[in-house]
């Protein structure tokens, strides 16, 4: 088995032409040698953990036939083997799955009759952990102390392919982020906002992406990217951003350019890291340029009606006008989730994709948990005289 680690690639793999080469097609190329080599090893698969949340997220998978766990996510704490073996530092291999009959996980209930044994390798980076590598084998007690160690190496490169391709996302937030706030010394988001709208439409992405034939990998992105939809912001001079009154027809109008700025941004930013070859690049994009689009065609930049909006925007919206209203802010008090659910239930067809409010208002539970784990800062309503008042 060869592998080019300088490149994150396997040797005698084509490098991506025009067409940028997405994380999922090159753990399947990965898997296609390791089967030459381990043919019984039928799913390779990765989940990434959020500390924050204590949440484990499915993120890619190559398994022969039909895909048994995706778009699920689970908080480690509700698995006591995978949080033992987490804290422990060391692989796992469970010769004999029947063993986990008795659990009632999903996870586990949904590799038992197809594989016989498995191979567990935890995530770190800088002492943190980052996530898991999933090996399944159909024969039981096949993962042998021989076959681990063949399967080290290749367990090394999908956790370097799985780094170099999460690598470039959080260079480019944080470029974003440090333009943001070098060059306008100002950041029109409190972090507690964003990283709870961020949450929130990670929620709302997992309950769309079976139906919208998207991968884990898309919702991850979603996730990491929501954060960056406002951007354009930095353009807004501050007499208009953070006027504490009621703003002008021409001060909104220029308020509203923000989205065209941010895409522009964007567009530039990704040229200047050389990263326009993104996979999920565009996505980026679209989050920026058309979060504020309306569902009935009344929104800005462009216009755009139904699911003409890339569904990733649509997310993105419901996401942060949800965070905006159950947050204090200067000119008003918090609203609670249901009159701000009972809002977007009413707007649902008119400002907002009715699957995504739908969505989140079935994840109320998950969306309170969120909201308890990023709190505001006691002063973070003064922080921000008049913002928000766009929506």
């Amino acid at each position: 088995m060869s592998f080019d680690v300088g490149s994150g690639r396997l040797a005698g793999v084509p490098r991506s032409g025009p067409a940028p080469v997405s994380i999922q097609d090159e753990l399947a190329a990965a898997h296609r040698h390791l089967r030459a080599e381990l043919p019984e090893v039928t799913r390779v698969a990765a989940a990434l953990y959020d500390r924050h949340t204590d949440q484990l997220t499915t993120f890619v998978n190559s398994t022969e036939g039909s895909t048994p766990l995706s778009h699920y996510q689970v908080r480690l704490a509700e698995v006591p083997s995978l949080k033992e073996l987490a804290a422990s530092g060391r692989d796992r291999v469970i010769d004999d799955l029947s063993v986990l009959a008795g659990s009632p996980s999903e996870h586990s209930q949904a590799l038992l009759g197809r594989w016989g044994s498995s191979f567990t390798r935890p995530l770190y980076e800088n002492g943190h952990l980052r996530g898991f590598l999933f090996f399944d084998a159909e024969p039981r007690a096949y993962f042998t102390p021989a076959v681990v160690q063949r399967l080290a190496v290749f367990a090394d490169f999908v956790a370097l392919l799985l780094a170099s391709s999460l690598f470039p996302l959080r260079m480019l937030k944080s470029a974003v982020q440090v333009a943001s706030r070098v060059t306008h010394r100002r950041d029109p988001e409190t972090g507690a906002h964003l990283d709870r709208m961020a949450h929130y439409a990670r929620l709302i992405a997992l309950a769309l992406a079976p139906d919208h034939a998207r991968d884990d990998a898309w919702v991850e992105h979603v996730f990491r990217f929501a954060p960056l939809h406002d951007i354009g912001k930095v353009a807004i001079p501050d007499r208009v951003l953070l006027k504490a009154g009621p703003l002008t027809d021409e001060e909104f109008d220029l308020m509203k350019t923000h989205a065209l700025e941010g895409a522009a941004m964007i567009e530039q930013v990704l040229d200047d890291l050389g990263a326009d070859s993104l996979p999920d690049a565009e996505l980026l994009s679209h989050i920026v340029r058309y979060h504020h689009e309306r569902f009935d065609g009344r929104g800005y930049p462009d216009g755009l009606v139904g699911s003409d909006i890339p569904l990733e925007a649509r997310i993105v919206a419901v996401a942060d006008v949800f965070d905006a209203l159950t947050s204090a802010r200067p000119y008003k008090e918090a609203w609670s989730f249901e009159r701000a659910f009972g809002y977007l239930e009413e707007q649902a067809g008119h400002h907002f994709d009715p699957c995504c409010v739908e969505a989140l208002v079935a994840g109320a539970d998950e969306a309170a948990e969120i909201r308890s784990a990023f709190p505001d800062a006691p002063d973070a309503t003064r922080l921000r005289e008049g913002y928000g008042r766009e929506l």
